[in-house]
């Protein structure tokens, strides 16, 4: 853009055609929605006399609730992550651009938050068909505190609001990008119920819709703040394109594989997609999602670079008209959301309603080996930590760096390791026996994060990453710097809190009500697969780590911490052991299994499980401490001689320069 163009636009004339702009934007997300609902059959549903119905109003007044709400995050998430990665920052510091719109942000979540409260209240009038007023004092206090609808819905009224309320003050960076993960994490409740819960394979549905959601907040959301900068002739806009492009890149793989895995996760068969009014509206948000591809190619193929010269002419109007495809598109995912999947046949077993798959056969070695299972989070987890690591030891080969191969085996060992713990028969059947449970627990919290410490994931994207072009900019490395020296980091990386959340977390969730509450819903499979692998992580970057960290112990201490944690975990296995009441037997009642060791003797033997299992990890660390000692004392002797060396050349100079004056004294 240049600088006689920015100057020219009185700020009246910019605000007007942003104001068009979005005006353009939210009709054509109700046209999408309309057009949709209408096809779909969700306009005019089927009303059967006698049954209650909640009416015409209540039927249009829910998806354009949602549907304004969806809108609001997505401009949210997108003001913030223009504010904390589209521009140049001084030192941290917001510029002026930046600093507005992280304030826009907290008025766009505002019309989150008061968008999902009306979709609360039209959800609980959908549900319980009553006049408004009735539902809002009788139904709908209980609805949103006692269902999984009402209870998601809530905390994004509460989240959106401290959004609102936190982005006022924002003025660094830091703050921008902290609350930009808080806006990501409220996209998730909404996305982890409906259609995806209740799926036969609800989740691989579940966990393909949360990365769906955030792939197209990122994508629909940047895009759009690119626009209205370009709109309002702001600065910079080169730079904002250009940073925008490379993000959105990895949000339509992102968006295009989840939106596969969520498809394959709904319909049974090919032919749903032309024989369902489902599978019609996923066609045509596939020809859209493809149309938009083709967008962002020609952007960088062409409109990037005329944009780079000073003519934003062809950009902005590709960029207007890829907004408003976006727009449509996302009218149609609501109307999709509200249209049901095509009905699927499943056996009337309740294992199967409550695991995705029937009970799997009586355990054994080859039911273990053979009995694979995608699971689409953990799968993702995997991909992304062996890419990122294999591309940054490509990078530092390219540039005739060095990289220790013991730690790229260590790495990729770790994440073996993880697949199988997570993929294979063993993830099966911890579902539906405590004692496989306990395996893969004490797998992921105790084999594979010494692995992926011992990787020392860090230090190598230290190395592969380039600093910012830009003095006092923040890129990818000047952001793990800062997440380095943060004080959060400090005060869990502190030897004492990693070793107490290491313990107290495993006795927390399974003497109090949480893992009951863990095995219902597949989110709280997420969650306690991911607390596993952090929590020991964490825990052994204090032991073993080689990445930098805020406090560096002694090895001695390092040893005195692991005897001194190590022995918790027997003690937690004794008493399970001991325990005399079934740990989440509602939950295992519920599945009916009717082969193997009765619930009381299967927890039993996952507390003997828990009690040996840490003289393998132990011993691992034990070699990896000798290791890391050992190299330690070599290169300090190693310094030690070269400073001696230095000393003894220094020493024979000295003497020889008195030895030359005592000569100069006698005339020689």
């Amino acid at each position: 853009m240049t600088t006689a163009a920015s100057g020219s636009a009185t700020p009246a004339l910019t605000g007007g055609r942003v104001a068009r702009f979005g005006f353009a934007a939210a009709a054509a997300a109700v046209a999408g929605l309309a057009l949709a609902m209408v096809a779909g059959g969700a306009a005019f549903p089927r009303i059967i006399a006698g049954l209650p119905n909640a009416g015409a109003f209540v039927r249009w007044a829910l998806p354009l609730s949602k549907l304004t709400m969806d809108l609001g995050g997505m401009l949210t998430v997108g003001l913030l992550v223009a504010a904390a990665t589209f521009f140049v920052s001084d030192k941290g510091m917001l510029g002026p651009a930046a600093t507005g719109y992280v304030k826009a942000a907290s008025w766009s979540a505002v019309v989150w938050a008061g968008a999902a409260a009306a979709l609360m209240l039209f959800t609980a009038a959908d549900n319980f068909p009553e006049p408004l007023d009735v539902v809002a004092a009788d139904y709908l206090p209980s609805f949103a505190s006692q269902t999984s609808q009402g209870i998601a819905l809530t905390l994004v009224v509460l989240f959106a609001l401290a959004l609102a309320l936190f982005a006022r003050g924002a003025i660094t960076v830091g703050a921008a990008g902290g609350l930009l993960v808080l806006a990501v994490a409220t996209l998730l409740p909404p996305a982890l119920t409906g259609h995806s819960a209740s799926s036969p394979n609800h989740d691989m549905a579940i966990s393909g819709l949360a990365l769906h959601v955030i792939g197209v907040a990122l994508w629909v959301g940047g895009l759009t703040v690119v626009v209205a900068h370009a709109l309002r002739r702001g600065p910079k806009l080169e730079l904002a394109a250009d940073r925008f492009s490379r993000m959105a890149l990895w949000c339509y793989v992102v968006v295009g594989l989840s939106g596969l895995f969520s498809v394959l996760a709904r319909l049974e068969s090919v032919e749903a997609l032309w024989t369902s009014s489902y599978g019609v509206l996923l066609v045509a948000k596939t020809v859209a999602f493809v149309l938009l591809g083709y967008a962002g190619w020609w952007h960088r193929q062409r409109t990037l670079a005329g944009l780079a010269a000073g003519t934003p002419g062809a950009f902005l109007r590709l960029a207007v008209g890829e907004v408003l495809v976006m727009a449509a598109t996302v009218g149609l995912a609501v109307a999709l959301s509200r249209t049901p999947p095509p009905p699927v046949v499943q056996p009337a077993d309740r294992a199967y309603e409550l695991l995705g798959y029937t009970m799997p056969p009586e355990i054994s070695l080859a039911n273990l080996a053979t009995l694979w299972r995608f699971d689409l989070f953990t799968a993702t987890i995997a991909a992304v930590l062996a890419g990122l690591y294999g591309a940054a030891v490509l990078r530092l080969a390219r540039r005739g760096d060095k990289w220790p191969w013991g730690r790229t085996a260590a790495w990729f060992v770790g994440i073996a390791v993880l697949v199988v713990a997570t993929q294979s028969g063993l993830a099966r059947y911890a579902m539906v026996m405590f004692s496989a449970h306990m395996v893969e627990h004490m797998t992921l919290t105790m084999v594979v994060p010494i692995f992926l410490v011992l990787g020392a994931p860090i230090t190598l994207a230290l190395r592969a990453l380039k600093p910012a072009a830009r003095r006092g900019d923040r890129g990818p490395r000047e952001w793990l710097t800062t997440i380095l020296h943060s004080r959060f980091v400090k005060v869990i990386g502190h030897p004492a809190i990693a070793t107490a959340i290491f313990v107290a977390s495993t006795y927390a969730l399974y003497f109090t009500p949480l893992f009951q509450e863990a095995m219902q819903e597949h989110l709280g499979h997420i969650v306690m697969t991911t607390h596993f692998l952090l929590s020991g992580s964490l825990f052994f970057w204090v032991i073993i780590g080689v990445d930098p960290s805020p406090y560096r112990l002694p090895y001695v201490g390092r040893l005195l911490t692991l005897f001194v944690t190590m022995p918790f975990h027997a003690f937690f296995g004794i008493a399970l052991m001991m325990y005399g009441t079934v740990i989440a037997q509602d939950w295992y009642d519920q599945l009916g299994r009717l082969w193997g060791a009765p619930l009381l003797e299967d927890q039993s033997d996952g507390g003997a499980i828990a009690w040996g299992f840490g003289e393998i990890p132990t011993l691992i660390v034990l070699i990896a401490l000798a290791y890391q000692w050992y190299h330690d004392e070599e290169r300090k002797a190693r310094r030690s001689d070269r400073r001696a060396e230095k000393g003894d050349t220094e020493l024979d100079s000295y003497n020889a320069y008195l030895a030359k004056l005592n000569k100069a004294d006698r005339g020689e």
